[in-house]
């Protein structure tokens, strides 16, 4: 099984974007991504923005990490 975490997205540059998971900040490959923007909401699987998802996906996301 993997485990994916959802984040909000700070800032991108050259490929890599800088995610907030929860208060927490770091460095992931945006490169599978195409016009990634700060803003947008991720899905981040071992160091690597893997897909777009909306602001309820993360709420959702975060909401049943919290119960687990």
């Amino acid at each position: 099984m993997c485990v994916g975490i959802s984040a909000k997205v700070v800032g991108v540059k050259d490929g890599m974007a800088v995610v907030d998971a929860s208060g927490a900040k770091r460095e992931v490959s945006a490169e599978l991504i195409e016009n990634l923007e700060p803003g947008d909401y991720v899905m981040v699987h071992a160091g690597t923005a893997i897909a777009r998802i909306t602001q309820d996906d993360e709420t959702e996301s975060d909401d049943i990490l919290e119960m687990l």
